[in-house]
């Protein structure tokens, strides 16, 4: 009996610290949406997978459907999660069950309208919604007519930038991009000539390095906002306040994936990115014209410190 216990402490001792099943040979299914820094940190944790020997495959999705597909299973993960955008659409699939919240980024995010500083020049009185709406005049396009214009997101974002027109009884028309892309053409095209403008932004971005500039400041966000018209100024509607100005920005996954690929999860759960190591990946698209895995690679080469110690305490 005293040999028997003298082997077993003898074979507890030489067990690694942790142990982890292997994961399995099925690819992890990577969702890809349409804005840089969620294409670059797609490919940069898909490398990272890849570098520890799974399989990874990319699939273009919707940013709002993902999560039902995150929920069944046929995409694995999420790695944005904005609170601002896609914050409904994450609660409705948690509440239906088959992911999970798998940890927030440290990075801070605020998605709202948003004005170049030059715009701040013609209308003093920004940042604040009421003096926006005064200058409105000041924003008047061709498409606009005789209101001022907003450029929102693309429609798949859901900002709801036209239930806040109609909240807030403001004099604006609200047009939609079809593409962050076209995001940062309009501002480039007013900045020749300094033309007040007003667009959804969102941070981080690599936007705020090359165009300084404000959020515009609604009434404060408050939960229900979006749900419940009591919320807010306007009794009878919904989307009356602003964004959340602190908001999360988290990662989903699928509840299978923990013992599918147990090792890929523990490197998931590891992650947390920043608001300047989100704006850098974003950069190195949007400024610099790598593509998407020449941009995943740079920021992998140069940030080795960072993601290292997130893979070697998963290593069995």
């Amino acid at each position: 009996m005293k040999a028997l216990k003298t082997l077993i402490a003898a074979s507890m001792l030489a067990a690694p610290a942790a142990a982890f099943a292997e994961d399995s040979s099925d690819p992890i299914i990577i969702p890809i949406h349409n804005w840089s820094s969620q294409i670059v940190m797609s490919n940069v944790v898909g490398q990272m997978f890849e570098e520890m020997g799974n399989s990874v495959e990319y699939i273009t999705t919707d940013s709002q459907a993902v999560y039902e597909s995150v929920r069944l299973g046929d995409v694995t993960l999420e790695l944005e999660v904005w609170e601002g955008a896609f914050g409904q659409s994450f609660r409705t699939a948690l509440e239906k069950g088959g992911l999970h919240d798998a940890g927030d980024h440290d990075a801070v995010t605020r998605e709202d309208w948003w004005y170049p500083m030059w715009t701040k020049d013609a209308c003093p009185g920004l940042p604040d919604w009421k003096a926006l709406n005064e200058c409105a005049s000041l924003f008047k396009t061709a498409e606009s007519g005789d209101k001022g214009m907003y450029l929102d997101g693309p429609v798949d974002w859901l900002k709801h930038g036209k239930e806040r027109v109609e909240a807030l009884d403001m004099d604006f028309i609200v047009v939609n991009a079809g593409s962050a892309a076209a995001l940062w053409a309009h501002i480039g095209q007013a900045e020749a000539d300094k033309k007040p403008i007003v667009v959804f932004n969102w941070t981080p971005n690599f936007a705020e390095a090359v165009w300084p500039g404000e959020f515009v400041e609604f009434p404060e966000w408050e939960a229900g906002c979006d749900t419940d018209p009591s919320k807010g100024p306007n009794p009878n509607a919904l989307y009356d306040c602003g964004n959340p100005a602190t908001g999360y920005l988290k990662k989903a996954a699928w509840d299978g994936m923990k013992d599918k690929w147990p090792t890929a999860y523990c490197v998931l759960s590891n992650i947390s990115f920043t608001n300047p190591q989100i704006a850098e990946m974003a950069k190195l698209v949007d400024t610099d014209e790598l593509e998407p895995e020449e941009a995943a690679a740079e920021w992998l080469e140069a940030n080795r410190d960072v993601v290292e110690p997130w893979m070697n305490s998963c290593k069995s």
